[in-house]
């Protein structure tokens, strides 16, 4: 094959900058402003006569983003105007805009009724707390007609045959009852709890599966049996559970009946004979008398129930099927199912009958509180009955304490003391506490109270209720309980200033008397949060320490690490200021209280959190300094959470999973980037020497300790704006040099090549040549250690992609590394070249052909006069050799070279059957010629056409791209120098596929 010399064209960087740089024109109006348009709009009327009549209307529109900036765009004050569609209106956009209003009001009205307001915690909060709370280990038993032990998913029942006739339906629904017959009741014994919640989850599905195939009676008969496990006391400590499931059967009971009778109720809007189904906010008067009818039947058979218990659930459950009949019910109801439970006679279950009442009282009247009151005095008033021997015979039967016993009821007396107190005013309430404290003074009562009342309402009094607290009677109730719940009101609200202090003292001389360090333990956790808000860091790490006094005693801390770390996130979230915290003589002793190394690491990994989150304090900070977050030069801030991140570091092994390792190397990152000596660039460099010495296991933390350093050696270079003495000189060097030892000790060979390159760039910028070569040096050497795949996002995929591009990246930093003296022309080209040569490429691409082409681009640029960029202040091969024949000759011999490997390579292509790839590397070739070669020389031309020959030889080029391209070197040809690109043309011809 004929040898080609490549001879580069000419080019002038600046002349072709400024030929491409749009021209502006000077305006008067802002571009993006809006246009008003006039729209005319042609309406014809037909009429006898068929006269035509035309409107014209105008609107101005505007950017549609406009509105939703609300100002921060500083395009807006150019803008003026309103939304381009509010001008344009007609009657369905009208009516949908109704409807839409309409139904916003009905939802506003919905979410009001179902109290779901900042003040009420709804019930379905907290059935998960009462569930994992009051469990048991005894063996349960459930009493039903329905589920058998020997086929537990038998929850198919007989399908219903359609009866035509109102005597068949009365047969069928007699032959159902006597299916129900209670002699079929049957009891199963010795359930876990696991296997009693299941067993209720099958009853749920039951009644679901009866409801759909029309089996009413016997869905009532499920309801009616859930029902009555509410009366067993036989494992009392699982009854608050056992309430929260069945009351969820029931309470799908009530939805099924109500959304039947719904269904059924069709009528006829005013106007219209098309029926409809009740809108959501209907009146008993927009309901057909059938459907009323349907009503008051269920009522009538869930009157006819014998049973006290099952009757007063399951009518309570289709409460609110009473909007059906009429709209003023409701109260008369809820007090008279009020009354009626006056008549059982257990107080545990007479109080969890309340809660339910009082739970559907909220759901269909929230404004009506006389039931709810009435409960409550209900409650008062057989409060007695606790202490009585019928309870005390049961807690005897079943060993349970008294403390335990009186627990059970907290759920109960704190919902329906919250349904009271919910809207109410303060005279009610307070009115209330009297009668509690006239009546039994009770410490369980009180508590309910503190748990369910308004924290304002209890801050306000904190005074009287601390009286309250050390005068009512224990009785079982464990009075650190009253001084928890106290505290998480003052924590929710804030008392009178001038009590601030009395409140802590009279509370922490109570608490630091009690013994018992799960007491003890269960009251600090809260009360730490009150001197963080109120207080300084003196009063805090007085808490601290005496926490530590009382944990630490046979190392009681270790049981007891869920508390402790509530108590370090809540010092965390209310003092912002690190150096008051580090300044506290208790704090790191307190951390040091956690021994296991894992709840050490999630403390540490809470602390670091805190810190990288915390607020800035703007009232210091000058208004051009404040960043997103600020850094600290303090030695007790940094002394500290060194030794903070120091224990996650040391945590890290070859066990560690990749996501932990990910966090921690994240959150000493972040700390590492907050350490800021201002000026003092030497200290900032000694912390990042001690940073490496300490988190030498992390890549993430070294990767990003590189950075931090090649930042510092930008910093300095902007400050001294490049004319460096001989101080800052050193410095960089040193700066170099701590990147050049860091960066071998990564594992990543992509993370070092990168890393090598940027630091290369930096010492170059900083006239570090030297120190630029190595790591220019170092990066080549690397190459050839990057394997053949790589695993990447659950994926193993080829490097090929990675290093083409990164060679590229270094092919145009390299064109302004001026040579060294002792190495020889471009001798880091040669070794790219060298390592590209030697490099094991995969045979079905060309990824190493079109490294050439680029190298061919970088020699091109070479051999330029001035080179299109330059380092400030580093003579590149442009100034060292001065546009030399010598300099000139040695590129063209590597020139040569390439041309002679692509060719090859494309004769290869051939007589292996790959036209379709020659195709494509002979016209990307033609293509680089065009664009860098100097196509008035004879050689050039004569390659690029015989290119392009080849590139359409065997029939496999893409025929739009040839197009593209001959009209892309037709344009060339216009321009002044075309004439070359002129002569090219007339020879290229274009072959069209047959």
């Amino acid at each position: 094959m004929a040898a080609y010399e490549w001879h580069a064209k000419p080019r002038n960087y600046e002349k072709e900058i400024s030929d491409r740089t749009i021209q502006g024109e000077p305006i008067t109006d802002h571009p993006l402003k809006p246009m008003t348009i006039t729209v005319t709009e042609s309406k014809v009327k037909k009429t006898g006569k068929g006269a035509g009549k035309k409107q014209s209307s105008s609107s101005s529109l505007l950017d549609p983003l406009s509105g939703a900036l609300e100002g921060s765009d500083p395009l807006t004050s150019a803008f003026d105007g309103t939304d381009p569609l509010s001008a344009f209106s007609d009657p369905l956009s009208q009516a949908a805009a109704e409807i839409a209003l309409n139904k916003t009001q009905t939802d506003s009205k919905a979410k009001n009724k179902s109290h779901s307001d900042d003040d009420f915690e709804p019930w379905s909060a907290k059935k998960a707390g009462i569930l994992s709370r009051y469990t048991t280990s005894e063996k349960l038993s459930i009493t039903t007609s329905f589920l058998s032990a020997a086929d537990k998913e038998k929850v198919v029942v007989k399908t219903q045959v359609a009866q035509s006739t109102v005597s068949d339906k009365v047969k069928h629904r007699l032959e159902q009852l006597d299916d129900f017959e209670e002699g079929s009741v049957k009891e199963m014994l010795n359930l876990s709890q696991q296997e009693y919640v299941h067993r209720i989850d099958e009853l749920n599905q039951a009644m679901i599966s009866a409801w759909e195939q029309d089996q009413r009676v016997k869905t009532l008969k499920i309801a009616i049996q859930c029902s009555k496990l509410l009366a067993d006391k036989s494992v009392i400590q699982f009854y608050p559970s056992k309430f929260v499931l069945i009351t969820d059967i029931l309470d799908t009971f009530g939805r099924l009946v109500f959304e039947r009778i719904r269904q059924k109720s069709c009528y006829y809007p005013p106007g219209s004979r098309t029926p409809q189904t009740l809108p959501e906010n209907f009146t008993p008067e927009q309901v057909p008398e059938s459907a009323k009818e349907t009503c008051r039947n269920w009522f009538f058979k869930i009157a006819s129930i014998r049973e006290l218990i099952p009757r007063l659930y399951t009518e309570a459950a289709i409460l609110k099927c009473y909007s059906f009949l009429t709209s003023g019910e409701y109260s008369q109801a809820l007090l008279r199912l009020a009354n009626q439970m006056r008549g059982i006679g257990d107080p545990l279950v007479a109080v969890y009958a309340r809660t339910y009442l009082c739970r559907v009282g909220m759901s269909v009247a929230p404004e009506f509180k006389d039931h709810a009151i009435n409960n409550f005095y209900d409650f008062l008033s057989t409060y007695t009955q606790l202490q009585g021997d019928t309870v005390q015979n049961i807690l005897a039967v079943q060993r349970l304490d008294m403390g335990a016993y009186l627990s059970l009821y907290s759920p109960a007396l704190d919902w329906i003391l919250q349904c009271i107190s919910y809207e109410t005013a303060d005279d009610t309430l307070t009115e209330i506490l009297a009668k509690c404290k006239k009546q039994c003074n009770s410490a369980l009562l009180l508590n309910s109270i503190m748990s369910a009342f308004k924290p304002d309402y209890i801050a306000s009094r904190v005074l009287k209720f601390l009286e309250m607290i050390k005068e009512c009677e224990e009785s079982g109730f464990p009075k650190h309980n009253l001084y928890r719940s106290l505290g998480v009101n003052l924590v929710m609200a804030n008392p009178p200033e001038d009590q601030r202090r009395t409140v802590l003292n009279e509370v922490w001389k109570v608490v630091m008397k009690l013994k018992t360090p799960a007491d003890y333990i269960c009251c600090a956790e809260i009360w730490i949060e009150y001197p963080c808000k109120h207080f300084t860091r003196r009063e805090i790490n007085t808490l601290l320490g005496d926490i530590i006094k009382h944990m630490t005693p046979d190392r009681a801390f270790e049981d007891y690490y869920p508390q402790l770390m509530s108590i370090v996130s809540k010092v965390l979230a209310n003092v912002h200021d690190f150096s008051e915290l580090f300044a506290m003589d208790k704090f790191l002793p307190f951390i040091d209280m956690f021994q296991k190394e894992s709840v050490k690491v999630d403390v540490c990994k809470t602390i670091m959190e805190a810190y990288i989150k915390k607020p800035i304090n703007f009232s210091s900070t000058p208004i051009p300094e404040r960043t997103h977050s600020e850094g600290t030069s303090d030695p007790v801030i940094i002394n500290a959470l060194m030794f903070v991140c120091k224990t996650m570091h040391d945590s890290v092994n070859a066990l560690t999973l990749e996501d932990e390792k990910r966090a921690i190397g994240h959150l000493i990152c972040e700390f590492v980037t907050k350490v800021t000596f201002g000026r003092d660039f030497e200290q900032q460099l000694s912390f990042f020497v001690e940073a490496r010495a300490s988190f030498s296991n992390l890549e993430s933390v070294l990767i990003q300790l590189v950075h931090s350093v090649n930042l510092l050696a930008t910093q300095t270079n902007k400050i001294v704006k490049g004319n460096h003495s001989r101080k800052t000189a050193a410095f960089v060097r040193a700066c170099s040099a701590y990147c050049f030892i860091t960066i071998p000790s990564l594992s990543s060979v992509f993370a070092r090549l990168q890393l090598y390159l940027a630091s290369g760039q930096i010492a170059m910028m900083n006239q570090a040549l030297t120190q630029g070569d190595a790591f220019f040096k170092a990066s080549i050497s690397l190459l050839s250690e990057v394997p053949k795949t790589v695993y990447m996002d659950y994926k193993t995929r080829s490097t090929e992609p990675l290093i083409v591009e990164y060679i590229n990246n270094l092919f145009s930093v390299l064109l302004v590394v001026p040579d060294h003296p002792d190495h020889g022309v471009l001798y880091l080209v040669r070794g790219v070249l060298n390592v590209i040569q030697d490099y094991q490429w995969d045979d079905n691409a060309d990824s190493k052909i079109r490294l050439f082409f680029n190298v061919l681009n970088l020699l091109s640029a070479y051999s330029q006069e001035e080179y299109i960029y330059h380092v400030d202040k580093v003579d590149s091969n442009d100034t060292l050799y001065g546009y030399d024949k010598k300099f000139l000759a040695e590129l063209n011999k590597i020139t040569a070279t390439l041309i002679e490997e692509i060719l090859d390579h494309c004769k290869k292509l051939a007589q292996n059957g790959g036209y379709k790839r020659q195709a494509a590397l002979a016209l990307e070739f033609f293509n680089h010629i065009v664009a860098h070669g100097d196509m008035t020389d004879a050689t050039m031309s004569t390659l690029a056409l015989n290119l392009w020959n080849l590139a359409q030889k065997h029939g496999h080029a893409d025929t739009k791209t040839m197009v593209r391209t001959l009209d892309a070197v037709k344009r060339k040809a216009i321009q002044t120098e075309g004439k070359a690109y002129d002569d090219l043309v007339q020879k290229m011809p274009l072959q069209s596929k047959a």
